[in-house]
């Protein structure tokens, strides 16, 4: 049985392209989608969905929020088994809840709270750095769609694992089902105190940390398969600042968040924190079950 993807929604205009986008999503991989609005309040409240509907905004219940959103996402995708799920939970609970048995949860990048654009509302930033599934953020400009993107790649931060993680996996499919190459991404740095100001010496520091870069990217990519078309890059600078700005030219980008056995709360990382906030595209955070140490 195929798991469902999940898509958050509260009524507001961001959570309405992400189900846009879900739709895309579930028909891209053949799988069911659930709608899913959750609130310990019974009423919406906000101005776009209740234009549509026609009611004002305290007429306006939870039940026509999902419905809303449901027959949104049907009339995009007619192919795709949607199902409204109202819940009366914390947002933040319930979407991780639901990645437990999700292929993937979608939310919008910001929600009725009216946070500014640039910056990730706590609902989506809980979830990513909680949930047990990918959590995909509908960052900067997507067009409402998640298929055909405009730039044609899928973008991948590598970090420091040896082997093939999860985020990697999670890429390759994602650029082989749409069609598009995949560029994987190593950033580098070259610590100040290793420089050096003699002449012989100068590029030596920063060529071993760039090979060293050369070589985890290649270890990252062991396991993909030969046909794939992915494009290695190394690019000196710190990771979060190097994904950002080459997330202007990509429709996805793809990070790991690991998730360390015993431990509670949130476990996102600093890289992937930033991303949320920062990423011109939609953000896919794979977590990646690690052992405690």
């Amino acid at each position: 049985m195929d798991l469902p993807l999940v898509v958050g929604v509260d009524g507001s205009e961001p959570s309405l392209r992400a189900v846009d986008w879900a739709a895309d999503e579930a028909a891209l991989h053949g799988v069911p989608l659930r709608v899913v609005y959750a609130s310990l309040w019974e009423r919406y409240e906000g101005g776009s969905l209740s234009a549509d509907l026609g009611k004002p905004s305290e007429e306006v219940l939870a039940e026509d929020v999902v419905e809303h959103a449901a027959r949104r996402a049907l009339a995009r995708r007619p192919d795709v088994k949607v199902t409204p799920v109202v819940l009366p939970e914390e947002p933040e609970y319930t979407l991780v809840h639901e990645g437990r048995t999700a292929s993937a949860v979608v939310v919008g990048s910001r929600g009725r709270s009216g946070i500014a654009e640039f910056l990730l509302g706590s609902v989506g930033l809980s979830v990513a750095a909680q949930a047990d599934c990918p959590v995909i953020v509908l960052r900067g400009s997507h067009d409402k769609q998640a298929v055909p993107g405009t730039h044609g790649r899928i973008l991948l931060g590598v970090g420091e694992d040896p082997e093939e993680t999860p985020a990697v996996r999670f890429a390759v499919d994602e650029a082989r089902r749409r069609g598009v190459p995949l560029e994987a991404v190593r950033a580098w740095r070259c610590p100040a105190h290793e420089t050096t100001d003699h002449p012989l010496m100068a590029g030596e520091p920063a060529r071993l940390h760039e090979e060293r870069a050369v070589k985890a990217l290649e270890g990252a990519l062991t396991g993909v398969p030969a046909d794939a078309d992915v494009r290695r890059r190394t690019v000196e600078g710190h990771a979060r600042k190097v994904l950002a700005d080459l997330s202007h030219e990509a429709d996805l980008l793809v990070v790991g968040a690991k998730r360390r056995e015993g431990h509670f709360g949130m476990q996102l990382g600093r890289v992937a924190h930033a991303l949320l906030h920062h990423s011109a595209c939609p953000v896919a955070v794979v977590p990646q079950k690690v052992r405690a140490q």
